[in-house]
């Protein structure tokens, strides 16, 4: 009897953690039971094995464990906060703190850059009586962050799957993305000089940067983009940079976004099995032959720039228009991106009582900057 009681109280607890881990990572979740539900409709078969991209899955590991080895050094921490400190005024900080995120999302990706640098958005407002910027700071943050990581392979995990399953050369990778990155850096400049100026002080908390440990991982990071080029096999770094931090940092191992690989792994085998569906792959290629842009970016807002890349690229050819729109796209709704989730995530956590107004002031800027990036696009193309 006392057995059955434990094993009970077990199972509520295993249900309860479990619960937890679907609520905090729906967009995995959701990924799970699409695929599980379009395998019923195909079931499992040998062309399984082709589903998945193993050189995207082993790139993308490789750059969040050294990017999670750089933040428990607090690398990228000390930097921004550097940075910020020679600006005395909101205007200006809170350029910086997106410029910052900008840059971030272009080198750690979107994901990562916010997951390092909405903290210190929050510190540098909440520490400076400045909390009434902070809206309008992690929206700005997180649009850099959407929008600056499009210039790079790896700065959106899109890009990394796009770049790797149509083998594009790296100069035309940035010659697609360059003219609607330059409209996203003039919007958001725009935006941020409506901030009024006013006087602002960082204080210095002391933290210190290990020097050995930031070169260390500077070489293992440079592996890491290394690889995402295609100048050596991604299995060297897949052997290396895990080896190396297993000696050095288990915990930056620990703290990698797996969910983020499992939410890969799972749309993996969605767009597959929907690519062997003969009505979805005629309906599809039918709407993308009509514009793969339109068509992308409204997508986005659907069922997110992630999974609508890794779908959409089994019924069309046209990487350059998909590339945009997949990008330009993680603007807009929350669910438009897994980063526009994070960062609503992170805000809500500092300010539970600000949610609505929140959603309210995200949606105009993000819709406001999806409609003249879209039409900007169209006419470009």
């Amino acid at each position: 009897m006392r057995r059955k009681i434990v094993m009970k109280i077990r199972m509520v607890g295993f249900v309860k953690k479990a619960l937890r881990f679907a609520k905090r990572n729906m967009v995995l979740t959701i990924a799970v039971l699409a695929a599980i539900i379009t395998s019923f409709i195909v079931p499992p078969d040998k062309e399984y094995l082709g589903y998945f991209d193993c050189k995207t899955l082993a790139c993308l590991f490789c750059v969040l464990a050294v990017v999670c080895a750089f933040k428990n050094i607090n690398f990228f921490y000390i930097l921004a906060k550097n940075i910020v400190k020679y600006f005395k005024n909101t205007r200006m900080s809170i350029l910086a703190l997106v410029y910052i995120t900008f840059i971030g999302s272009m080198l750690i990706a979107n994901d990562m850059a916010l997951l390092t640098f909405l903290p210190l958005g929050y510190y540098v407002l909440s520490t400076t009586k400045k909390q009434k910027y902070m809206a309008f700071t992690f929206i700005m943050q997180n649009i850099a962050a959407n929008l600056g990581g499009m210039l790079t392979p790896f700065g959106n995990p899109q890009n990394l799957y796009l770049y790797t399953k149509f083998n594009i050369p790296n100069e035309e990778f940035v010659k697609i993305m360059s003219v609607p990155f330059i409209i996203a850096v003039v919007l958001i400049t725009v935006c941020c000089l409506f901030v009024k100026k006013e006087e602002l002080v960082i204080e210095d908390d002391g933290t210190k940067l290990d020097p050995k440990r930031a070169v260390l991982y500077s070489v293992l990071f440079a592996l890491a983009i290394i690889i995402v080029f295609r100048w050596i096999p991604y299995y060297i770094g897949l052997i290396v940079i895990p080896a190396v931090l297993l000696f050095v940092d288990r915990r930056a191992l620990r703290m990698v976004d797996y969910p983020l690989l499992m939410t890969f792994v799972s749309f993996f085998v969605f767009a597959g099995n929907m690519a062997r569906i003969g009505i979805v792959r005629e309906i599809f290629s039918l709407l993308l032959d009509k514009s793969t842009l339109l068509f992308s970016v409204i997508s986005c807002q659907l069922i997110s720039n992630v999974p609508s890349a890794i779908l959409l690229s089994q019924f069309t050819t046209d990487y350059r228009q998909l590339l945009i729109g997949v990008n330009i796209g993680g603007v807009g709704t929350l669910i438009a991106s897994l980063a526009s989730l994070i960062t609503f995530r992170e805000y809500t956590k500092y300010n539970p009582k600000m949610t609505w107004s929140y959603i309210r002031e995200f949606s105009a800027f993000n819709f406001g900057m999806l409609f003249i990036m879209t039409a900007a696009m169209y006419v470009y193309i």
